[in-house]
């Protein structure tokens, strides 16, 4: 049996095919293609919360959150990615007239489900950590109370500072705002198992 070779998209090609559909989505890395399943109800809720807060604290002031449709592009790496939440403050660096793919996000978020967490935190954070204005990237659990949140520092350095109760609240220093975990949690309903 002889392996066939896997045809090669561009991103341009595979940027001009996600405009133009119309339902589902995908994920571009280096010329391979990923479809992306959809989400829980929880994971939903979750986003949604975390555009509210962060969009109460950006009003009046030049920052900008966006959810799930809005694409980042990673140029080092050629790969292009759909943030569950995406954030910055000044004036967006955009890939081109569309407006849809964002190039100098500060914040990243990603809400963790069974069949992400492990790329989440390994393979597609180390992509991410190629984007030189990222500052923030937060794991968001939703099975339980935890938010990971990875910072890098001056010197490129990143930490990781984790917040498990609901009382926590998480300081993102590059968007000069804080989000409390009562409000990422507010209305997400957690099954006790046993």
């Amino acid at each position: 049996m002889s392996l066939q070779p896997k045809p090669f998209l561009s991103f341009e090609n595979w940027l001009e095919d996600e405009r133009a559909a119309l339902e589902g989505r995908s994920e571009y890395l280096d010329g391979e293609v990923f479809a992306m399943a959809g989400a829980s109800l929880k994971h939903n809720t979750i986003v949604s919360n975390l555009n509210r807060e962060l969009s109460i604290q950006f009003k009046g002031r030049p920052c900008q959150v966006y959810t799930n449709d809005l694409k980042v592009l990673i140029r080092s790496a050629n790969a292009g990615k759909y943030p569950d939440v995406v954030a910055h403050c000044g004036e967006p660096e955009l890939l081109d007239d569309h407006r849809d793919v964002l190039l100098n996000p500060s914040l990243i978020v990603e809400v963790l489900s069974d069949s992400t967490a492990a790329y989440d935190r390994g393979g597609k954070f180390a992509l991410y950590r190629q984007i030189p204005s990222l500052r923030e990237y937060l794991l968001v659990s939703q099975d339980r109370v935890r938010v990971e949140c990875y910072r890098r520092d001056a010197d490129g350095r990143w930490t990781l500072t984790d917040y498990t109760g609901l009382d926590d609240q998480v300081p993102l220093e590059s968007l000069d705002c804080t989000l409390a975990l009562a409000e990422i949690y507010d209305k997400v309903e957690f099954v006790n198992a046993g």
